[in-house]
């Protein structure tokens, strides 16, 4: 059985490095809670989510001069 969102990554590395963060751009912009609906909670949580993860040592954590560096390189 095939799986979509593997296929999907698959095909993802075949793009230039700007298609990628343009694709990313796209997926993170669909998931987006409208900012009129004041879901609060939503962030509340969500916030919540990330920082228990981030706890449990999960993820890697980029300073922020890299991260503006590599923004640099990757944008005209």
């Amino acid at each position: 059985m095939s799986d979509p969102v593997a296929d999907l990554a698959a095909q993802s590395r075949s793009l230039s490095p700007e298609e990628r963060v343009r694709l990313l751009d796209l997926l993170l912009e669909s998931l987006q809670v409208d900012a009129s609906c004041g879901d609060d909670e939503f962030w509340r949580n969500e916030i919540a989510r990330r920082v228990a993860s981030h706890e449990r040592g999960e993820g890697t954590l980029h300073e922020l001069d890299d991260v503006l560096a590599e923004m640099r390189r990757l944008t005209p």
